[in-house]
């Protein structure tokens, strides 16, 4: 067996800090601890800067401070806890938060993107010129980048706006939950461009293609651990995160991103007052419509067994329907006669609801292609959001 000592470790960097940014953060860093000979201990996470009023009543009150304002990165660096967006959850120690998104970004080989979708395209064009050519990424965003003409997997974007190559992160996950080490499980699809492959003696034996994408990769040099299914394992999993590996990223990608459709709708239901098999009707009807998405606009791209077998399929479908922030608005839109964006501003503390852009973007993409009528749950959660119709029309699009 060939022993390897490389000279270089992955330096790892998280874009993003909301509560899953920051949940993902945690476990990242403390496997990063964990894992001295393949990754640096320090995981940079890059907050967007705010201004945070810690109240009397915190542990962290400082009455040398006292209600000042402070920076969210100065209480993140120093006294450990997001506050803000992940509060009463201790972090390690080797989370650096920081304020900067270009020195965030620099010279890490691991790029972890976990920010609304809706921001992605304004990050990579900050970042294009600052990060390494050999950064790989994942991506932990559950959404898809749409125009009336294209739709476009967020990995895929990443990949072809940076010029790197991106995977995808998905499963039946909630940030709360697990931050508090609640067990669960995930999957992260990541197809290892041929490039950075490697035979038994540790050297490359692929061309700069990236698997999917028509532009030439910079490989991964060879000082530097290897990135493969192994190594995201050892990276991502945790006692408490179970991670499965594959290398679907169109059905992980979709399966990820139309759920939250199907779970506003669920949470419409709810609402209403109708009980747990009308719930089980419209995810049952969701997921076909998701697959038949995938095979219509992705042909001969998917493994179908991702949609039954994966966290990312089913297992994401039932949590996501049940529990997770979109089903949770949604009841309450209807619960208090409000409209969901509403309800968005005063649950989420600043955050945004995936599932509402998702909606609109892909409402808008199906219309355009004339496919309307194909997906009936989808138009019909658009049609609910913009109060077109109400709640108790969904009955109808089963006849």
């Amino acid at each position: 067996m060939t022993v390897h000592n490389f000279t270089k470790k992955h330096k790892v960097t998280v874009i993003g800090s909301g509560n899953w940014g920051t949940t993902v953060a945690k476990l990242v860093a403390e496997n990063c601890a964990e894992h001295p000979d393949t990754f640096e201990k320090d995981v940079q996470m890059w907050v967007y800067e705010e201004n945070v009023t810690l109240p009397k009543d915190s542990k962290h009150f400082d009455a040398s401070i006292g209600e000042q304002p402070q920076k969210l990165t100065h209480i993140i660096n120093t006294k450990h806890e997001n506050v803000k967006y992940l509060p009463g959850i201790p972090l390690p120690h080797n989370i650096v938060a920081n304020p900067s998104l270009v020195d965030a970004v620099k010279d890490s080989s691991i790029l972890i993107f976990n920010l609304p979708h809706e921001f992605i395209g304004n990050i990579c064009r900050q970042i294009k010129d600052h990060i390494a050519p050999y950064a790989r990424g994942i991506s932990c965003i559950k959404g898809v980048s749409v125009t009336d003409d294209k739709i476009e997997l967020i990995c895929n974007y990443i990949s072809d706006a940076l010029n790197i190559y991106c995977g995808a992160l998905s499963g039946a996950n909630i940030a709360s939950e697990i931050a508090n080490e609640q067990w669960c499980e995930t999957t992260i699809a990541y197809n290892t461009p041929v490039v950075d492959r490697r035979d038994e003696n540790g050297e490359s034996n692929g061309n700069g293609l990236a698997n999917g994408h028509s532009k030439q990769l910079t490989p991964l040099p060879l000082d530097y651990p290897p990135l493969d299914h192994d190594e995201w394992s050892l990276l991502f999993s945790r006692p408490y995160f179970t991670v499965s590996m594959v290398s679907d990223i169109v059905g992980v990608s979709l399966a990820g991103a139309l759920k939250n459709i199907v779970a506003i709708a669920c949470g419409y239901v709810e609402g209403h007052g109708w009980n747990m098999t009308a719930k089980t009707a419209v995810m049952r009807r969701g997921m076909q419509e998701t697959i038949r998405f995938a095979n219509e606009f992705f042909p001969g791209q998917i493994e179908p067994r991702t949609f039954w077998e994966e966290s990312a399929g089913w297992g994401d479908m039932i949590v996501s329907c049940t529990s997770a922030r979109n089903w949770r608005c949604s009841k309450l839109a209807v619960e208090r006669n409000l409209p969901i964006e509403e309800v968005e501003k005063t649950e989420l503390n600043g955050q945004k609801l995936q599932g509402i852009s998702t909606t609109r973007e892909v409402s808008s993409f199906l219309r355009a292609k004339g496919a309307e009528e194909r997906y009936p749950v989808f138009m019909a959660v658009e049609r609910i959001i913009n109060q077109e119709i109400k709640v108790e029309e969904i009955p109808k699009l089963f006849k």
